[in-house]
């Protein structure tokens, strides 16, 4: 499958589901203060971004050094993204990350790790420029505006969960989930694909 900056973006906004990511993030940040939540998100969001930046910049050497295969790649993140996305059709009642019981301010666990650069996040972005290094400003520009969508989605959390309701909201996810599914799928059918053509 050839990725364009829209399709890439799309994809990337489907894997860090902020709205999936909603319940999570009011439930985390319910022990902090209204006037802390959005340095909170801001500050998750940011650390985020930065991750899945390393991983898209130098996650191509990385897997060279490390002797693993587009292939591999690709068949692993599908793997990894199809698991992630049954846990958004069928809900687990840790929500499809798992659970985080501690108390406090949260920092980078569990909202900005695995929350929106989990392992399937950081597989694609490595999946992107393994396959198409030369379009790296594209992917870059494709992560900044997915990071800015999870900001404001995240930050309008409260607003957004009180207006569409817990019933919409379950609907929307495992909507996403089912799509998440179908490109877990074409992710390791190519992997595949690509493998057979190789032997």
């Amino acid at each position: 499958m050839e990725y364009t900056f829209a399709s890439a973006t799309i994809l990337l906004i489907l894997i860090t589901d902020p709205l999936g990511n909603i319940p999570l993030f009011v439930s985390c940040l319910r022990g902090v203060s209204p006037k802390r939540r959005t340095i909170v998100i801001l500050r998750e969001v940011a650390i985020a971004f930065m991750i899945l930046l390393t991983f898209m910049v130098v996650g191509d050497g990385f897997l060279r050094m490390m002797s693993l295969t587009d292939q591999s790649l690709r068949i692993g993140g599908g793997i990894v993204l199809f698991l992630i996305a049954l846990r958004m059709v069928f809900p687990h009642p840790d929500g499809p990350l798992g659970g985080d019981t501690r108390g406090g301010e949260p920092l980078i666990v569990p909202l900005a790790i695995p929350a929106l650069a989990g392992p399937s996040a950081l597989a694609t972005v490595m999946l992107l420029t393994s396959q198409a290094p030369g379009k790296m400003f594209e992917w870059i520009g494709a992560l900044t505006v997915t990071m800015i969508v999870c900001a404001i989605v995240l930050m309008l959390a409260e607003r957004i969960q009180a207006w569409l309701g817990e019933r919409a909201m379950m609907a929307f996810e495992r909507l996403m989930g089912l799509v998440l599914v179908a490109i877990s799928v074409e992710m390791m059918l190519g992997g595949i694909r690509s493998f057979v053509h190789q032997l």
